[in-house]
């Protein structure tokens, strides 16, 4: 399988983690002693072994129903944010997965909220990319990670569309089907590419709107591409040179997050600003201080 991972030194960034009502999650990690706060038994690798096997189920679920009439559609934060069949059934494929291999885990997924009290939780998002799929673009993926407390152990972000598999581990290096990738040296950010995703709220979008009008002049050119574990894990091979979004959540940037840093980019929480989500942003060492001033503005 195509996973891989060599030695290396661990990333700094740690995502965003969306938590539970009421804060239960928090309240629950915050008990644990420091023994139970890590792998464990566990290899980071054989982590991603899981991961693997779980992004493979949802594929499975996936790939038969592109192209297809779409069903069970339905809206979560505004009528231009879909969920359909798909994305429940290939959660419930990951979830079949992981509670046959890692029982103890928690999971937190994009459709199934969180479930569990492990010490390590995986975050699932099964379909990232649900509008492209509907529409018949192929450009969607399959996002699963696991972490500890202290960050991202392990992340899988899957292409089924074009076979191509995107790993990492906290300590190994970022592959691409086996083999090993580095993300984009670039200096100057007026030859960049930059990649980037909008919010589904009109209001939201009048705000990112604005930050592209400020990035878009001193860049190459943008790219929406519409999945924000792709646009990290193509940052992470050298097809964009660098990627920024707001609102997104742990599941849709934990795996891509993780294999981007562990391709040599360096990758920052975007802080929340008045009505701006927070976000994050990932960009080579040589234009990161001058993209990240341009979208906090």
């Amino acid at each position: 399988m195509p996973v891989g991972a060599a030695g290396g030194v661990g990333g700094r960034w740690r995502q965003p983690r969306d938590r539970p009502a009421a804060g239960r999650g928090a309240r629950r990690r915050q008990r644990r002693s420091d023994t139970t706060l890590g792998v464990g038994a566990a290899s980071e690798h054989e982590l991603l072994e899981v991961a693997y096997e779980a992004a493979r189920a949802a594929a499975g679920e996936l790939i038969p129903r592109f192209g297809a009439a779409a069903e069970g559609v339905r809206t979560k934060s505004t009528p231009t944010d879909p969920a359909s069949e798909a994305d429940l059934s290939a959660e419930a494929a990951i979830r079949e997965v992981l509670a046959r291999r890692r029982p103890e885990d928690a999971v937190l997924g994009e459709e199934g909220g969180e479930t569990g009290e492990g010490a390590l939780r995986w975050l699932v998002d099964p379909l990232d990319g649900t509008v492209n799929f509907l529409f018949g673009i192929p450009a969607f993926a399959v996002s699963v990670a696991c972490e500890d407390a202290q960050g991202t152990l392990a992340g899988i972000v899957l292409d089924p569309v074009r076979e191509e598999c995107f790993a990492a581990t906290r300590s190994g290096q970022a592959t691409l089907n086996g083999c090993p990738i580095s993300g984009s040296e670039r200096g100057e950010l007026a030859t960049a590419l930059v990649a980037t995703g909008f919010g589904y709220d009109a209001r939201v979008r009048a705000r990112q709107a604005a930050a592209v009008a400020r990035v878009l002049p001193r860049v190459r050119d943008i790219r929406r591409f519409g999945s924000a574990a792709l646009d990290l894990a193509w940052c992470a091979c050298g097809r964009w040179d660098a990627y920024y979004e707001r609102g997104v959540h742990a599941w849709d940037v934990a795996a891509g997050a993780l294999i981007a840093a562990r391709a040599g980019l360096e990758v920052r929480d975007l802080p929340a600003a008045g009505e701006e989500a927070a976000g994050l942003l990932a960009a080579p060492q040589g234009i990161v201080e001058e993209l990240f001033a341009l979208v906090v503005g």
